[in-house]
């Protein structure tokens, strides 16, 4: 006995019974805390389920934080006198939910109590403090729309706005450089510049409503910009003008004056002179490049305050790539093909590219304030029409104003006829339901379609204005409450979890989730079986009953369905892009999430189970 006291006494004296470390980790769709800890020889501790001074865990309270059931031990357990005791190595795992974006602090204390024999020590604790940063978007989403903005970027070199501008960039740099290197310096110089002339005004115009108004401004901004019928339909004329205009009906060129004073100080030496010539390309091209640059940042800001910014980073440098490289090897310049008649054709078939993109803006303020102008079969056979006019005119059969004959086809514009003809071919059976999971993210939603012919696939029903019983129609006829109360009122009826989808009417990556991962049947019968679904529309314009308005802490009165769910998604779910998926109990408390937009169905299963 006064052995084991002693033991004690000198344990106290020599520091903590159990030598703790910490970790906070991504693992799947959720974050995880490890605790690894190391009971020291002579001692034994007690696992969490003892009888009467299990080992605890405490989470320091926090909006962001919270735990995912229930912390699991791994040890190799040891007997003393019939009781299950940890000696050695020690693994506590804590699932955890963690909202919000950027630095997160993951806090707390582990308590436990070392014996020695039958003698234990008073309890001790171990405080961890862990700093986790939050992604603000999905990878993959942003991941695909970076992708896009480059390939966007190295497509713009081969319009007639931008091709023209490749011999007069070569002829400026043989004349400024007065030696390799200088060269290669200014080459730099111009690639960087022309970045800067794109990304630095967006990247301006976000920064300062983020500093004046925060998230929640931005995130109306964003809103606005993508979802209300004003600048959707501007979008969708301005896309129809430079169609018509690359159809050769009329040229579009900005005021002479821009341009002539930009080529114009261009003729200056040194950096002035560089930075001009980037000037003068980025405002000639613009008749070219702008419908493509709206396209990206309006599809951007779907996501976080700087995705448009890396989207724009992203297309800018693949646009400016080009023209630094001929810049620093100008001898190249002999190589490229001399401009001419396919230069009118690339314009052409950039003319159809802009009808067809052109419709997606259109199709998003028809969604959002159900006119029911463009549902899916219409969108469809625009398309349809669209692509294989295209096909007619790539074989030679259709010529516009400005087109050169064509006598002969390449066997380049054969494989674009057979491209174009194959993709006019898949998208036929979609006039009779087919799903196009390929295009789901640009179509209107199965549910707006008035005829569908495909077994099994009709919707539940028609498009349910969200002020009614409160019930919508969902794809693959499951269906969903529009508000989180009735939602969690029938989960806890029914017995049910709660699957909380925030979502959009205009959300691209929304749609590509419910066709590609919800028509998986583990996925729709977990989904039908298991819980009652809400589905938060951000961008719905229906005006709610004025009982139903939402006032802000900072006074603002938020009268419409899309801007209270969006209130809600960054108020309740700290989340403010789409989609963004989560799992509740009926009380409210989050079981799991936040989730986005990520196409890997066993992860999307096992994020239901847990």
């Amino acid at each position: 006995m006064l052995i084991g006291a002693l033991l004690l006494v000198a344990g106290a004296l020599q520091g903590p019974s159990v030598d703790w470390k910490s970790e906070v980790k991504k693992t799947g769709d959720h974050w995880q805390l490890v605790l690894t800890g190391q009971v020291e020889d002579g001692y034994y501790t007690h696992p969490m389920d003892a009888k009467y001074v299990g080992t605890t865990i405490e989470l320091e309270a926090s909006e962001a934080v919270s735990a995912l059931g229930a912390p699991v031990e791994e040890f190799e357990p040891s007997d003393y006198k019939g009781e299950r005791v940890v000696e050695g190595k020690y693994v506590i795992r804590q699932d955890l939910a963690i909202s919000g974006t950027g630095k997160v602090e993951v806090a707390g204390t582990v308590t436990w109590s070392a014996c020695s024999g039958d003698y234990c020590q008073m309890p001790e604790e171990y405080a961890f403090r862990e700093e986790v940063k939050v992604p603000a978007a999905s990878a993959g989403g942003l991941w695909a729309l970076i992708l896009e903005a480059i390939l966007w970027g190295f497509a713009m070199l081969l319009t007639p706005c931008v091709f023209p501008m490749v011999p007069m960039t070569v002829s400026f740099f043989l004349k400024q450089s007065d030696n390799v290197h200088a060269g290669r310096f200014k080459a730099l110089m111009y690639g960087l510049f022309i970045v800067l002339l794109y990304t630095v005004p967006i990247c301006i115009i976000i920064g300062l409503t983020w500093a004046l108004g925060g998230s929640g401004v931005t995130a109306d901004i964003f809103n606005w910009l993508s979802t209300h019928w004003l600048p959707n339909i501007l979008f969708f004329l301005i896309f129809m003008v430079f169609a018509a205009s690359f159809f050769g009906a009329f040229e579009i060129v900005l005021p002479s004056k821009w341009t002539n004073g930009a080529d114009k100080g261009s003729e200056r030496k040194g950096l002035a002179g560089v930075f001009f010539l980037a000037l003068t390309l980025v405002l000639v091209s613009f008749s070219c490049t702008g419908p493509i640059v709206g396209t990206v940042l309006i599809k951007s800001t779907q996501g976080e305050f700087w995705t448009p910014m890396v989207t724009m980073l992203a297309f800018s440098v693949a646009f400016a790539l080009p023209f630094c490289l001929l810049a620093f090897f100008p001898s190249v310049i002999k190589k490229l093909p001399k401009s001419g008649g396919w230069l009118n054709s690339v314009k052409v078939v950039l003319g159809f590219i802009e009808i067809a993109l052109g419709l997606k803006f259109l199709s998003t303020a028809d969604q959002t304030y159900h006119w029911h102008l463009l549902d899916r079969e219409v969108y469809l056979a625009i398309w349809i029409v669209c692509f294989t006019l295209l096909g007619f005119y790539l074989l030679g059969k259709i010529r516009f104003k400005y087109d050169s004959p064509v006598e002969h086809i390449s066997v380049g514009r054969l494989a674009l006829v057979i491209i174009d003809f194959t993709f006019v071919v898949y998208l036929i059976p979609g006039m009779w339901g087919a799903p196009l999971k390929a295009l789901s993210g640009y179509m209107p939603p199965l549910e707006t379609q008035d005829f569908v012919l495909t077994p099994g696939s009709a919707p539940a029903a028609a498009a349910a204005p969200v002020t009614g019983d409160h019930i919508l129609a969902m794809p693959h006829g499951l269906s969903a409450y529009d508000n989180l109360a009735d939602g969690l009122a029938a989960a806890s009826a029914q017995g049910k979890k709660v699957f909380v989808d925030i979502t959009g009417h205009g959300c691209v990556n929304c749609r590509e989730m419910e066709a590609r991962v919800w028509s998986d049947p583990a996925v729709l019968q977990l989904l039908r079986d298991e819980f009652v679904m809400v589905a938060l529309y951000v961008d719905d314009k229906t005006k709610l009953p004025e009982d139903e308005w939402v006032t802000t802490s900072s006074g603002a009165v938020l009268k419409d369905v899309g801007r209270v769910n969006s209130w809600i998604a960054l108020e309740q779910f700290g989340v403010n892009a789409q989609p963004n998926y989560f799992v509740l109990a009926p009380d409210g408390s989050r079981l799991a999430g936040p989730r986005g937009y990520d196409l890997d169905i066993p992860a999307f299963v096992a994020f239901l189970k847990r």
